[in-house]
């Protein structure tokens, strides 16, 4: 939790690494990273090529629900929920798909999935101010009482603190937001020379986003944000290095396990030595990219299996099937029940009731539970 804390009695725990006399010259030992390096060019490639390999239909499907997880899960990790059909409608808006005129009704989720496709779309870009006022302005749209598109003024520090109020532990606290302005020159500065065209190229694409993410969160120089858009920069690393946009989201793994994020961040912003959180953020990266290549195969044996059954299905059963695939594999588990069956068909209880045991006979969906807690699942064993 971000927090100002003024006046209150706080435990400190340590000293940070903006504190450090060599700040931020952070200390790694690069050739224990090449296999994480090497490992990440392989997945990148394999994902692309078997992406590629799809439909046009497909492809978008993949892409889609990729980018929606991402944007899920990123705000997740921040405690705020977004609405996935605006996100979805937002993205399709802003990748030029196909899309009903729904009218978006979040602008949070509007503003985020501008900031998606338009951070994938400059991937290759240098960095700059201006940029990341931008994106900031996206990010908060919908938001009050935030200063918005600017670097943080306020003189209380900013900090990261947990524990019953006059007792807080402090998990790290920022450079004051005097120091701010400077600061965020030098990272910048930095971004932008160890990029593939600056002047001192960082070729590894695991640790320069690794050291990237670390150095801007250590900043911290937004009022709110600064998690969401330190994952938009460590994305950008990744996306200049392979020369494309990646396929992976960072986030869902990150959300995955919280407490191991915060506790590897906490233990990196006490020292300038980060072998340890390089290992830790190289590890989620690598996850990233294999949940994506399983996302595309999933996608894969969705389309098989419509593809099969359809013929099998009247109107109504094609209309609620097929939005159950659209669902990602995380929510696709959830299944469905007679109550969601009839508000997506628009019919009464009796027909969802004939329409599922239907289903169930000709063996297309699987009932899990009993009773009023019964919920059907595509049975994708079948395909």
């Amino acid at each position: 939790m971000t927090k100002f804390e003024p006046n209150s009695v706080i435990i400190r725990l340590m000293n940070y690494n903006w504190q450090h006399r060599n700040w931020p010259n952070f200390k790694y030992e690069a050739d224990r990273f090449d296999a994480m390096a090497s490992q990440f060019r392989e997945i990148s490639g394999q994902s692309t090529g078997v992406l590629l390999g799809l439909s046009e239909q497909a492809q978008e499907e993949s892409l889609i629900t990729l980018l929606v997880v991402e944007l899920l899960k990123t705000s997740a990790i921040e405690g705020e929920m977004l609405s996935r059909g605006d996100l979805i409608s937002s993205i399709k808006k802003n990748l030029g798909f196909a899309s009903s005129a729904v009218a978006v009704k979040d602008k949070r989720s509007e503003g985020i999935a501008e900031l998606m496709v338009q951070s994938r779309r400059g991937f290759a870009e240098e960095l700059s101010e201006t940029t990341l006022f931008d994106w900031h302005n996206l990010l908060m749209r919908g938001s009050h009482g935030v200063k918005v598109g600017k670097w943080r003024t306020h003189a209380e520090p900013m900090q990261i603190v947990s524990g019953a109020m006059g007792r807080e532990t402090v998990h790290f606290e920022a450079p004051p937001s005097e120091r701010v302005p400077a600061e965020m020159q030098k990272f910048i500065a930095w971004f932008n020379a160890t990029g593939p065209k600056g002047a001192q190229p960082l070729t590894n694409p695991i640790l320069r986003s690794a050291v990237a993410h670390l150095y801007f969160e250590s900043i911290h120089p937004f009022e709110d944000g600064n998690g969401r858009i330190g994952r938009f920069i460590a994305e950008k690393v990744l996306s200049q290095n392979v020369g494309r946009p990646v396929l992976l989201s960072l986030s869902s793994v990150i959300e995955a396990d919280k407490k191991k994020y915060y506790a590897a961040l906490q233990k990196a912003s006490q020292s300038l030595e980060i072998d340890d959180w390089i290992v830790y953020f190289g590890d989620a990266v690598l996850q990233a990219q294999r949940a994506f290549v399983q996302t595309i195969y999933f996608s894969i044996k969705k389309s098989h299996f419509f593809d099969q059954k359809k013929s099998l299905l009247n109107n109504r059963q094609q209309r609620v099937v097929s939005r159950m695939l659209a669902e990602g594999e995380d929510e696709f588990t959830g299944g469905i029940n007679a109550r969601k069956y009839q508000a997506i068909a628009k019919v009464s209880k009796a027909t969802a009731t004939r329409d599922l045991q239907d289903l169930v006979e000709k063996q297309i969906l699987v009932s899990k539970g009993g009773g009023r807690s019964t919920n059907y699942q595509v049975n994708l064993e079948e395909s």
